[in-house]
């Protein structure tokens, strides 16, 4: 989800004919963790990031395949020849200043990204929903002008990040309009909001998305996918070490 904010963590949704019939909750959330199967993707993106009342624009190049392997390089002056790989669980960064590889792990993991609204533990956040939360349906709702379906959703193990979650999608095309990220205790730490849309190779693919941290006064991350290319080849060098560190 923006929880794939960052690397690759935006969700691929097929377009469909309306949905007549009621579904059940496990139907909603089984869609919700299809849309995000993938071989690879390719894309340029801006991370658009509003805090303390100022405003920074990162921009940067993406190469992802499935839920397990990216890689990005910053492209921006400020940060310029940063960059991060993503494999097998593990996140590394590169720092052009310091010509060093370093691991991101344990407290580092919750720490923002890139001064964004999202953290490093989000890009990691790879597994199936449906595997990691009990759903409920809780009805329907209208958001944003839209009719959508409320789902709720339970941690089943305590390690989650975030105890709950709730998502709003749409019943016309089952794009996931907003979701909202809660705390053990019930506070609400993060939202999510889809902005805009774009029909690539035959899917409904979310190209703009803006995320709040809530824990941040007055802070906002807009991230904007262009030229986006799906399911192409990407050799694996992409994902090596030796990229990270050239």
């Amino acid at each position: 989800m923006f929880k794939k904010f960052f690397l690759i963590a935006l969700l691929a949704i097929i377009a469909v004919p309306v949905f007549s019939q009621t579904p059940t909750a496990a139907e909603l959330l089984r869609h919700v963790d299809n849309n995000e199967i993938y071989s690879t993707i390719q894309y340029e993106g801006d991370i658009i990031i509003e805090y303390g009342g100022r405003r920074f624009v990162k921009t940067m190049n993406a190469w992802a395949r499935g839920n397990t392997h990216s890689f990005i390089e910053f492209t921006n002056a400020e940060d310029r020849g940063t960059k991060y790989l993503k494999r097998d669980g593990r996140l590394f960064v590169y720092s052009p200043d310091t010509e060093e590889v370093m691991l991101i792990s344990g407290h580092m993991l919750r720490e923002s990204m890139m001064g964004s609204d999202m953290s490093y533990e989000d890009t990691l956040d790879n597994e199936p929903l449906s595997s990691r939360y009990t759903p409920a349906l809780e009805g329907s709702q209208i958001i944003n002008g839209r009719d959508s379906w409320v789902l709720s959703l339970t941690a089943r193990n305590r390690n989650e990040s975030y105890a709950t979650r709730k998502l709003w999608i749409d019943k016309e095309n089952r794009d996931l309009l907003r979701y909202e990220l809660f705390a053990l205790s019930g506070i609400k730490l993060k939202e999510y909001e889809l902005v805009r849309i774009e029909v690539i190779n035959g899917r409904r693919f979310p190209v703009e998305g803006i995320m709040r941290d809530l824990m941040r006064r007055d802070s906002k991350t807009t991230f904007v996918m262009r030229n986006v290319i799906l399911d192409r080849p990407i050799a694996d060098s992409v994902f090596s070490q030796r990229n990270l560190e050239r």
